[in-house]
């Protein structure tokens, strides 16, 4: 019997066509007002920032037009052949890219530039959505889940040594997608943790405790991993007893070393907890080995890997960022101001959104953005141009825009019939989530400053036809499914 056929307009999804354009709408919006100089009079000149982002958008509605009447099944049939060449232009980028503040990133094409890595996050994607549907695909089995995150990796990797650091983060997005497609939960718990210890580690690494020579970083990092593995023996083992024998040995030693320190000679505790840790990961080992599960082998590893990377941290921190990287961490972490260096932009920009106050002061009105205090603020710095001109009212209304499309695009993504057009819907929203808690994060103070745009309002036609791309080609995967069923 035939698949019923309807039409591809009827079966498109107009709500987040409606949304997109209501978003890249406001976007030109901002753009105008953050580019804008006293005196202008001609928001449509190809000269201005205004008119050269109006093209960008002409052209993506062309792009979007163009995406939606390619046959679905055709991103199925060349995700890896996409994927290949996306990967060979990152590497030949790094070669031939212009130097664009210490990044090469950028093609130049004549008048135009493009940022490939925006459109890498694309054929990314695609393949990991094609691999994934694949019948042979098990995401339990340690060959499956390495060819995953090599898949992730590759692209990343490349953007690295593209020294574009930001770009590269998006692609670790992805894990939020593989968690709804089956990864352990442990995993994700791995990668929170591993966030906690650096912040942690680093944050606290030089404050002691009280007069003692014990620095609260690593003292505290390393107790966390003693009650992470007595949780995850609890939770995953469903064991009390050596829980029971954890604590029984922990908490008497500990104790006693501490008192020690403050009232015999002080000393670091963390050389009693270090050891702790230690005995405690041959611990799990035993119990694996006694009792034949592999469970307690996994939490085993859980230990040694977290004491590892506490230690790895420091030395990463010190030595393979860059001092940029490293002091916009130490703002973001109030371990340092420095208000007229790598805090300025977060600061000018906080003071631009709190000028607006509820209702703002209108379009063109910004004094902040007008007198240019805030750097790059019609590119990584858009939103502050909306806090400004819109005030809160207005940057709520925006930020429920993408509430709104964010929820949309779940929705899409679970009445997929396929895993592919599942995975690839799920990809999507990551990313999206991604840059929209970073891009809106760092613009806030929250989050350190890496440089991403925000879909649809930053300015640049690379990150807006990237975006324009990556929706796009879900619509008519999610069009597919309407016309076949």
């Amino acid at each position: 019997m035939e698949p019923r056929r309807v039409s591809l307009w009827k079966s498109v999804d107009w709500t987040t066509i409606i949304i997109y354009l209501i978003l890249i709408t406001c976007g030109w919006f901002s753009v105008c007002g953050a580019s804008y100089n006293y005196g202008d009079t001609d928001f449509l000149s190809f000269g201005t920032r205004g008119g050269k982002q109006l093209m960008w958008i002409l052209c993506s509605f062309g792009l979007g037009f163009v995406l939606l009447m390619i046959e679905e099944r055709i991103y199925d049939m060349f995700s890896y052949i996409l994927y290949i060449g996306m990967l060979f232009l990152l590497f030949v980028t790094i070669f031939i890219a212009r130097d664009v503040k210490g990044s090469h990133s950028w093609l130049s094409l004549g008048p135009v530039s493009l940022q490939p890595a925006e459109f890498a996050k694309s054929a990314t994607a695609l393949v990991l959505a094609k691999y994934m549907s694949s019948y042979s695909f098990n995401m339990r089995k340690f060959k499956s889940a390495s060819l995953l995150a090599l898949l992730i990796l590759l692209p990343l990797g490349l953007i690295i040594l593209q020294r574009e650091t930001g770009s590269a983060l998006v692609y670790l997005s992805f894990f939020l997608m593989l968690y709804r497609e089956g990864m352990p939960g442990a995993i994700l718990f791995s990668g929170v943790c591993a966030v906690i210890y650096f912040i942690v580690g680093i944050r606290f690494g030089d404050i002691m405790i009280g007069q003692s020579p014990t620095p609260i970083g690593q003292f505290s990092v390393l107790l966390m991993i003693i009650i992470f593995v007595a949780g995850m023996v609890w939770v995953y083992m469903k064991q009390w007893v050596p829980i029971r024998n954890i604590i029984i040995v922990c908490v008497p030693i500990l104790l006693l070393a501490f008192l020690f320190s403050k009232f015999v000679v002080p000393f670091n505790l963390v050389w009693v907890l270090l050891p702790m840790c230690i005995i405690l990961a041959g611990y799990m080992f035993f119990l694996s080995l006694t009792g034949m599960n592999k469970g307690y082998m996994l939490i085993a590893l859980f230990a040694v890997s977290s004491v590892g990377f506490l230690y790895s941290s420091n030395y990463v921190f010190d030595n393979i960022l860059e001092p940029h990287q490293q002091i916009r961490i130490k703002v973001v972490l109030g371990m340092e101001e420095d208000l007229t260096g790598a805090g300025y932009n977060v600061n000018q920009s906080k003071i631009a959104i709190g000028s607006g106050g509820l209702y703002g002061k209108g379009f063109l009105n910004g004094t902040q953005t007008k007198l240019k205090y805030v750097p790059e603020q019609d590119t990584d710095f858009i939103f502050c141009t909306v806090g400004e001109e819109q005030g809160f009212v207005g940057s709520s209304i925006v930020l429920l825009l993408f509430l709104i499309l964010i929820i949309r695009l779940v929705v899409l993504s679970e009445r997929q019939y396929s895993a592919f057009g599942r995975v690839y819907g799920y990809s999507v929203v990551s990313i999206f989530l991604f840059h929209l808690f970073i891009n809106i994060g760092m613009v806030l103070g929250l989050t350190p400053v890496i440089g991403i745009p925000l879909p649809f309002f930053s300015y640049g036609g690379s990150s807006l036809w990237g975006f324009t791309i990556l929706l796009f080609i879900f619509l008519r995967i999610d069009a597919g499914r309407s016309e076949k069923h």
